[in-house]
């Protein structure tokens, strides 16, 4: 048998395995039907999941073991994200810490060996909640922390991020206006898109005079905030980008500043609403996706004007200034599976995750007993969603489920922390897919088939 033939015998064998014709992923699974009971799982595997091809572990636990050097990391661990490039891409997990105060860590994914890498307290780091890394290969985090009287609001950069623990770096980039933040992520162009998380918080992009250099990204750029052109709470419809800083990071107007420590900074609450932005309850997370050609920003209003039950917003980026904003998903939302609305089983959308099919997963800022998480059912792709499919439900007590990240160089794993609970043991869970046993069999026997086939040939 000659060479080719032998590649052609491998691909009808893997083309016949249910793998290959049919691959399987985070989107194959079977709706839960309800929560999973409060405390009725054990703590180390906490979710109920919701297809038999799905597994779970603990990967870290936020106790003085060795694998966090025998002390405990910091405290309400948040959102994750992998370091997306440059060498050992996909090794390291990154993690803030939501506490007053914050610090950040650093978890190797394949020993489960933690550290703290930004001590807690530096520069008086507090509420960490934001987590994304950078076009250039640096890590950034933001406060969750802003109002009248407040000195926080910060965004920072860790612009060394896989350097020995506390040489990574810390700046705060000051040219971003002060808010509440927990969202971020970049479009295509590194425009970089953050929220308010405030009663009547806003959408914000920053665009860098220099968006390729990451060297000088935060020296220039001006900010705008997302103004639709119909007013009022948790506004649809055709919107435009309004500036609200100068390329220098000034205030356009000398009312939006605030002085904190005797220097000016741009409130970016007070800019928002004195140019019409758009109010939304309690914006949290961004995700994005391309769709037909056109960028669509997704976030979640955690407690939605309307209702108070929250919802999910999607953005399509039509041009540098102009948007156009649809419901994607509330609890009008039919639920998967029964034809009728999914009603207050769905409530408070917190964080949005993306898998590597283009997926949309949406996380609830519920208690254990409550609090689950959701797949998005959006067959044709046009910001709203057709059905909700509960995906995963937290038993742990006391606790919820933040920072679900799909690895972008795994398709098969994802990660997802367990803050808060009662027993005061963060965790980060690792789940991944893995192949039903037939598969295995049917892959593993065409393998056989391949080699005998090889010996013959050589025979």
């Amino acid at each position: 048998m000659r060479q080719s033939e032998i590649f052609l015998a491998a691909g009808i064998v893997l083309a016949a395995s249910p793998s290959f014709a049919a691959p399987i992923n985070f989107a194959d699974f079977t709706p839960l039907a309800s929560s999973v009971a409060g405390g009725s799982l054990p703590e180390d595997k906490p979710f109920q999941l919701s297809s038999p091809s799905f597994t779970q572990e603990t990967l870290n636990a936020n106790n003085a073991g060795p694998k966090n050097g025998g002390v405990r990391l910091g405290d309400n661990w948040d959102m994750n994200t992998l370091n997306e490039t440059g060498p050992d891409a996909g090794r390291f997990l990154f993690t803030p810490y939501e506490t007053a105060s914050a610090g950040v860590r650093r978890l190797d994914v394949v020993t489960g060996n933690a550290e703290t890498i930004v001590a807690e307290g530096t520069q008086g780091f507090v509420r960490g909640d934001a987590s994304r890394w950078t076009p250039f290969g640096t890590y950034l985090t933001a406060e969750e922390s802003w109002g009248v009287g407040s000195t926080k609001g910060r965004l920072f950069e860790v612009t060394s991020p896989l350097a020995a623990a506390g040489a990574t770096g810390f700046v705060a980039r000051t040219i971003i206006p002060r808010v509440s933040h927990e969202g971020l992520t970049f479009d295509a162009d590194n425009n970089l898109y953050f929220i308010d998380e405030n009663s009547s918080g806003s959408i914000y992009k920053y665009v860098s005079d220099t968006p390729n250099d990451g060297a000088t990204f935060f020296t220039a750029g001006k900010t705008y905030v997302l103004k639709a052109t119909v007013s009022g709470p948790d506004a649809t419809g055709a919107a435009t980008w309004e500036q609200i800083t100068n390329s220098d990071g000034t205030a356009l107007d000398a009312a939006d500043n605030v002085i904190i420590d005797a220097n000016t900074f741009v409130d970016g609450r007070k800019a928002a609403d004195r140019v019409g932005g758009s109010a939304y309850n309690r914006p949290e997370d961004l995700e994005i996706k391309t769709v037909g050609g056109v960028q669509k920003l997704y976030f979640a209003a955690t407690a939605s004007s309307t209702d108070g039950a929250g919802a999910v917003f999607a953005i399509a980026l039509t041009d540098a200034t102009n948007a156009t904003v649809t419901l994607f998903a509330n609890r009008d939302t039919i639920k998967k599976g029964t034809g009728v609305a999914v009603g207050l089983e769905f409530l408070n959308p917190d964080n949005l995750a993306i898998d590597g099919f283009g997926n949309i997963y949406i996380v609830e800022d519920q208690p254990g007993g409550v609090a689950d998480i959701w797949f998005a059912y959006d067959i044709d792709f046009d910001g709203v969603a057709e059905a909700l499919g509960r995906w995963a439900s937290l038993s742990t007590l006391g606790a919820e489920p933040t920072g679900l990240y799909f690895d972008p160089l795994r398709s098969n794993v994802a990660y997802v922390n367990v803050q808060h609970a009662d027993s005061d043991v963060d965790r980060t869970i690792r789940i991944s897919v893995v192949p039903e046993p037939v598969t295995v069999s049917l892959l593993l026997g065409g393998m056989g088939l391949l080699g005998g086939l090889a010996r013959r040939h050589r025979a």
